[in-house]
């Protein structure tokens, strides 16, 4: 497990996190090692997914020689917290806030973005202690609530994910986002589907060369 403060700056670093979704167990370690390959080094794999504590153990020893951080998506109480943990998450994002995941994460030095959406959700992550917020679905609010939340609260970190895409991701960072979470804007399904890891890495590659365009502007 890689420890916080670094995770916290290679998601920030590299301004995007991917969200694997649904990868059959079969092939997220090769669509992890594509993903990588073009310049993802941040890897987000659902634990709403068969067998998802697998996948990420998986993926984390493919990776393990990188400087890529593995973690987990879509935890939604707890136990599911403890047991991507156990399995060798390194940082933990839910759609939602529970502030028992939140104490899950930071018992055992694990960065955890918990969702927030009003500035009441902003502020029960901020004192339960998160360390970055996702904004989900950032696709209903845009990028406009980003400074609507900073606002009233200060300093927040913030990483928009649902609806981001190469077409609007710049208009996040301008924002004040430090990061996005991307799951169909980075990877590719039907891509997946083929066995196309080629295209995988092509349509990752696409996206991160969007981010970084749009943190040089």
């Amino acid at each position: 497990m890689t420890e916080k403060r670094v995770v916290r700056e290679r998601i920030v670093d590299g301004g995007v996190i991917a969200v694997l979704r649904g990868v059959d167990e079969n092939q997220i370690v090769p669509v992890a090692r594509a993903m990588y390959d073009a310049g993802v080094d941040a890897l987000e794999i659902t634990a709403d997914g068969t067998r998802a504590a697998e996948q990420i153990a998986a993926v984390d020893r493919e990776l393990a020689d990188t400087d890529a951080v593995v973690g987990a998506g879509t935890v939604l109480d707890a136990p599911t917290a403890q047991s991507v943990i156990d399995a060798g998450a390194s940082f933990v994002v839910s759609p939602h806030t529970d502030a028992d995941v939140v104490r899950t994460c930071n018992r055992h030095g694990v960065l955890v973005a918990p969702g927030a959406m009003t500035p009441t959700e902003a502020v029960t992550a901020m004192e339960a202690g998160a360390d970055l917020l996702k904004m989900f679905p950032a696709s209903t609010v845009g990028p406009g609530h980003i400074g609507a939340l900073a606002g009233p609260l200060g300093d927040v970190d913030i990483v928009p994910t649902g609806g981001v895409s190469r077409d609007n991701v710049a208009d996040f960072f301008d924002a004040g986002a430090v990061a996005v979470g991307a799951g169909g804007a980075i990877v590719d399904d039907a891509a997946i589907a083929d066995g196309d890891m080629d295209q995988v890495r092509a349509t990752a590659a696409s996206f991160v060369d969007a981010v970084e365009a749009a943190r040089s502007e």
